[in-house]
């Protein structure tokens, strides 16, 4: 399944983790963006559990994230 998360930081990180999440295997794209949001990745995961595991292991634990938001793709 794809599930893309947005992502928004607390300081001005977007490289360091731009280059963290780049190597995880689940992970297809990594953008910094302009605008409220400062980044949009795009996951391609087994399940909604999955998907969810690794947003709360992977993602918000880096230092800098500040919150995210994740949708899961319909079809």
């Amino acid at each position: 399944m794809l599930g893309y998360v947005m992502i928004t930081l607390d300081s001005a990180k977007e490289q360091e983790i731009f280059d963290t999440l780049r190597d995880e295997k689940d992970i297809r794209e990594v953008h910094i963006l302009f605008g409220e949001w400062d980044m949009i990745v795009k996951l391609e995961i087994p399940s909604p559990e999955a998907l969810a595991q690794f947003v709360m292991e992977k993602i918000r634990p880096l230092a800098g994230v500040k919150y995210t938001s994740t949708m899961i793709v319909a079809k």
